[in-house]
């Protein structure tokens, strides 16, 4: 069985020059997944666009037309992080296409990954820290609307707290937010309602509980970060109980990472992915995987750890 990837590599924004936000990454490692055989040409997939409806179940239509309109705020934009384009919102939607068509080939073939994906910054009312629509919560929900799974879980191993996902889904027991991350790195402030009937929008920045929280000091390294993940990961597995697990399987806590403040090495990254996919596989639970975030001070070392992420997925199709 092939390994099947999604990737809206093709569709690259505009951005001021000495931006932080890495584009180039996604042309680049879509070459080399098939360079190395990680991918067959015929399992590498164009994503189609989320549609207008599928984006409604999760963010507000004032949030989504601004979007697609090009009425967002110059304000807005600051927080998201990019400048308002026409080629942001194609590849805004080819993006959350990606993940929902991964989860779906998942829920088929057992492991499936999007090539980008993991904006788990995104709240239902606004967008912040490079991150538009939220993918993962996108794809969660059209799954349950059309009936193909009842539960969900969200293991987001990024290094910044998944405050957009806690957000969508606060109040929700169909879905098990897990998020593991720099306890002192963004967001940095508590949000005071988390109200799943709440009126007023979402501040900037916040920080919002999950179902399973883990704050990290700065500088954990391999052997307590792998130590805290392996006590956690049975405790999320069976309380989720769920249909489909989503990974988000940050680069960021790499040691040579400009924003993650964490020392996991390149192999304490490939042991860390091999027990969440082992975790997964021993229960019988899909995985969909976004590559989630990567901000190294050189690019190759974020893609080797992407890399790394794509290699012992195709060991996992392997050994279903």
């Amino acid at each position: 069985m092939s390994l099947h990837a999604w990737s809206s590599a093709r569709y690259v924004i505009p951005l001021p020059d000495g931006h932080r936000f890495p584009i180039a990454k996604y042309a680049i490692l879509r070459e080399r997944a098939l360079a190395d055989g990680l991918i067959s040409p015929e399992s590498m997939h164009e994503p189609a666009r989320a549609g207008l409806e599928d984006l409604l179940l999760v963010h507000t239509p004032r949030y989504v037309g601004s979007i697609i309109e090009g009425t967002v705020s110059d304000e807005e934009q600051r927080r998201i992080g990019f400048p308002w384009s026409p080629q942001l919102v194609e590849r805004s939607l080819r993006a959350v296409g990606g993940t929902c068509e991964a989860a779906e080939a998942a829920l088929r073939d057992g492991i499936a990954i999007n090539l980008a994906g993991g904006t788990h910054h995104a709240f239902p009312d606004h967008g912040e820290g490079f991150c538009v629509f939220n993918d993962v919560a996108v794809a969660i929900r059209r799954l349950q609307q059309r009936g193909a799974i009842a539960r969900a879980a969200v293991v987001d191993l990024d290094v910044h707290q998944g405050n957009g996902t806690h957000a969508v889904f606060a109040g929700d027991a169909s879905v098990y937010t897990f998020s593991m991350h720099g306890g002192r790195n963004y967001p940095f402030r508590i949000a005071d309602d988390v109200s799943p009937r709440r009126t007023e929008p979402h501040a900037y920045g916040m920080r919002v509980p999950g179902t399973l929280d883990i704050d990290l000091p700065d500088a954990t390294g391999d052997a307590a970060y792998l130590a805290i993940l392996a006590d956690a990961l049975p405790t999320v597995l069976a309380a989720a109980a769920p249909d489909l697990v989503i990974y988000l399987a940050g680069a960021d806590p790499h040691e040579g990472d400009r924003l993650g403040r964490m020392r996991l090495t390149f192999d304490g990254l490939q042991r860390r992915d091999a027990m969440v996919l082992e975790a997964c596989r021993d229960v019988g639970m899909p995985v969909a995987i976004t590559i989630a975030g990567g901000y190294g001070r050189e690019l190759d070392d974020t893609l080797r750890v992407h890399l790394h992420d794509s290699r012992r997925q195709r060991f996992h199709v392997a050994g279903r």
